[in-house]
């Protein structure tokens, strides 16, 4: 009788252990909170290997072109496609330069920008889609005097580089405007008709950004 009970002790005593283990297993979550796959990351414009330039027509036969010297921008992302991206760029209208002395006084009219009241044009993004082959649409808000208005820019991606461990990337972006929709408002003509200074005007911005460390 001895023997018998010993062996029936062993098993309910593997039983109750089995029974305890499996409890405790079941309350280990299964799908534990994991952290964001992607960290953010910030970038900020090098303005010495950038530029924000525009180009118009004159008397409707050839293309003036200036720039602006002071600008500034940054991009923040977490999707290595930057898929996410958040961009915002500003310029400062003073700075416009189209090597004419006379002609920059003019732009900084109220004919044009009225720097003055309005010192600065701002850019900032609502999407940015990749398209494929290095190609993307970003899409947001430009404001130029007190007149906010979506534009869409088309966005050529250059690569990154790594320079003096500084990670680097390039990017150009082109879009073209119609300045009266901003108030741009100097419309003298010709004798034949047509605008002294075009309506659309072309701008493109080449954007080499560092990335922060």
């Amino acid at each position: 009788m001895r023997k018998l009970f010993s062996p029936v002790i062993v098993l309910m005593s593997i039983v109750v252990m089995l029974s305890a283990f499996k409890k405790t297993t079941s309350n280990v979550d299964s799908n534990p909170v994991t952290p964001s796959k992607y960290a953010s990351t910030k970038w900020s414009i090098d303005k010495v290997h950038s530029n924000v330039k525009f180009t118009v027509t004159h008397l409707v036969i050839s293309e003036v072109e200036g720039y602006f010297k002071i600008f500034d921008g940054s991009m923040e992302h977490s999707k290595p496609d930057f898929s996410d991206a958040k961009i915002n760029f500003s310029v400062d209208i003073n700075s416009i330069n189209t090597d004419n002395d006379n002609r920059d006084k003019h732009l900084k009219s109220d004919d044009f920008f009225n720097a003055e009241k309005f010192p600065t044009m701002k850019f900032e993004s609502t999407s940015f889609t990749p398209l494929g082959n290095n190609k993307y649409k970003l899409v947001g808000n430009l404001t130029i005097r007190d007149i906010t208005k979506p534009v869409t820019f088309d966005v050529t991606y250059g690569g990154t580089a790594n320079m003096m461990g500084t990670v680097k990337a390039g990017f150009k972006a082109k879009t073209t405007i119609n300045r009266f929709d901003y108030n741009l408002k100097w419309d003298k003509t010709t004798e034949a008709g047509g605008l002294v200074v075009g309506k659309d005007v072309d701008i493109t911005v080449n954007a080499e950004l560092n990335q922060a460390k």
